[in-house]
This record gives structure tokens, sequence and C-alpha cells, in this order.
């Protein structure tokens, strides 16, 4: 059974830092994409951050220089360090591991609430 565990979520004021942790089972993790994706209310979810099995990376324009994602492979695990953020940052956060186009899993989310 594939599980991806999201941690790190919470409230922080605008200009603060955040580190969201996803914990992979069920796969091997070293194969696959990962990525961190994000929705807010009434909007359609969004692409974050991702890094390749490789390791290469790639991030959405609204988050460069401020967000940094990491795997590592020995832990099954994916961070995104999220650094002054800001409250168009706010969101629930999902962590998704991809191999190919038709192999793709999902995390259940964390929220991500960047107010004063």
């Amino acid at each position: 059974q594939v599980q991806l565990v999201e941690s790190g979520g919470g409230l922080v004021q605008p200009g603060g830092s955040l580190r969201l942790s996803c914990a992979a089972s069920g796969i091997i993790f070293r194969n696959y994409a990962m990525g961190w994706y994000r929705q807010a209310p009434g909007k359609q979810r969004e692409l974050v951050a991702a890094i390749s099995s490789g390791g290469q990376t790639n991030y959405a324009d609204s988050v460069k220089g401020r967000f940094t994602i990491a795997r590592d492979n020995a832990l099954n695990t994916v961070y995104v360090q999220m650094n002054s953020l800001k409250p168009e940052d706010t969101a629930v956060y999902y962590c998704n591991a991809q191999r190919g186009r038709s192999v793709n899993f999902w995390g259940q989310g964390t929220q991500v609430t960047v107010s004063s």
C-alpha cells in the first residue's frame, strides 16, 4: 500500500519560514519524481516545486528564490523549505509521487496559513 504522509504545516507570520516533509512508503522512492503542489480555496491545484529521480529541480515562478525542494532517498522523504512566506502562499500543500505518465500518488495534504 502506497502512503505519502505530509507534515510540517501550520500558521506562520508573513516573512516567516516553514519546512514541509513528505515520508513515502510502499514505493521504490528513488525511482519516482517527487513534487509539492498546493491548492488555495477557489483555485486549481498548482505545482509549487518538483524534483526528478536524478535530482533536477523546477519551481513555479511565484516561489523561485524563496522555496527549495530536496529529497533524501535513504529516508524516502522529500522536503520543501519555504522562506519569506507571503499571505498568498496560504493553501493546502500536497505531496506527489510520479513515475512515467500513468503512475501517480498523492498525500492527504497539509494546511499552510500565512497570516499576521
